[in-house]
């Protein structure tokens, strides 16, 4: 058996438990102000869409659970006993708050509002978010952006965070839903000045005597492989700096400190400029996907579907203006 209960402004809501046996005590003490208030059983089953039987059947479970007569019931209808009065009073201002609740979700429309929180890796963050927020904050003018750039990994749910941007790679647990932002592929690359000052190796023989720019505590992304055959064996990257980011091993190797792998969205720009050079282009290194991460695909908040369907939508082109660097 199911019901379903239509309170407050005829809005269905289904209060049974999964047994479909009993409803929950809030529920019953909504019903139970519906009566007060309709002054009989059968004019507050009318307004919620349901038999009177089922309605009495929930007002005695609710007197069961407080211990005591709620209601006097005559033929011509009901009203609250001394203590179903005082009752009353405590249920009326509970459906008062629960109105005041499902006035204020109604009142967003699907219209995005209120801060959004978001985190991302520090690269992509500086690179590629942040130049396109002005426009999503102009589409989206009563959405409050909070931003948190880091290459940690993020847990969305104790964080408080509405969606992170990151490698597909980081993401942990199945229970999160990724959407793919962009494919990012990556390259070798040093300044002018360092290549004129150390030579420009052409395999990975001579890549091996140069000072390669390592990524701190993420040997993964050290091991600078090739995905194209015979290309030699796996490379782990060594020399006598590291940073803790992509971000921080760019400006190293602008700064003309060593060779970096780096993503194209980053190196292109600086490529057009002569600010950096590419090394070894035919080196083919794998790549990944950058990917928004929310925790709910269900009922999304109007603010983070509006943020993850701009991202996609900013993007899509970004491979193609990758491979056109």
């Amino acid at each position: 058996m199911a019901l379903t209960i239509r309170q407050f402004g005829k809005d269905p809501m289904p209060y049974w438990n999964s047994k479909g046996h009993d409803m929950d005590i809030s529920a019953q003490m909504l019903i139970f102000t519906t009566v007060v208030e309709q002054g009989s059983i059968s004019a507050a089953a009318r307004s919620m869409g349901q038999t009177p039987s089922a309605v009495s059947k929930q007002i005695g479970l609710l007197e069961d659970q407080v211990h005591y007569r709620l209601l006097n019931r005559t033929r011509t209808g009901v009203s609250p006993t001394r203590e179903g009065q005082d009752f009353y009073e405590k249920c009326k201002a509970m459906a008062d708050k629960f109105n005041e609740a499902k006035a204020m979700i109604h009142s967003f429309d699907g219209v995005p509002r209120g801060e959004l929180r978001i985190a991302s890796t520090v690269a992509f963050g500086k690179s590629q978010l942040i130049p396109a927020l002005p426009e999503f904050m102009k589409e989206n003018p009563e959405v409050q952006m909070s931003l948190d750039l880091t290459d940690r990994e993020i847990d969305l749910r104790s964080e408080g965070f509405d969606a992170a941007i990151c490698f597909a790679e980081q993401r942990k647990n199945p229970d999160m839903v990724i959407r793919r932002i962009m494919q990012s592929r990556r390259v070798l690359c040093a300044s002018p000045e360092y290549l004129e000052r150390s030579g420009t190796p052409s395999n990975f023989s001579e890549l091996a005597e140069h000072n390669c720019l390592r990524v701190a505590g993420r040997s993964q992304r050290n091991a600078w492989n090739s995905i194209e055959p015979n290309a030699g064996e796996k490379f782990e990257a060594t020399g006598s700096f590291e940073g803790n980011s992509t971000d921080v091993v760019f400006r190293a190797a602008l700064a003309g400190i060593g060779i970096a792998r780096l993503p194209c969205y980053m190196a292109n720009i600086k490529f057009s400029s002569g600010e950096l050079v590419h090394v070894m282009p035919e080196y083919a290194p794998p790549s990944t996907d950058i990917v928004v991460m929310f925790a709910e695909r269900r009922n999304l908040a109007p603010k983070t579907r509006a943020f993850v369907d701009y991202l996609v939508r900013r993007f899509r082109d970004a491979e193609k203006n990758q491979k056109n660097g």
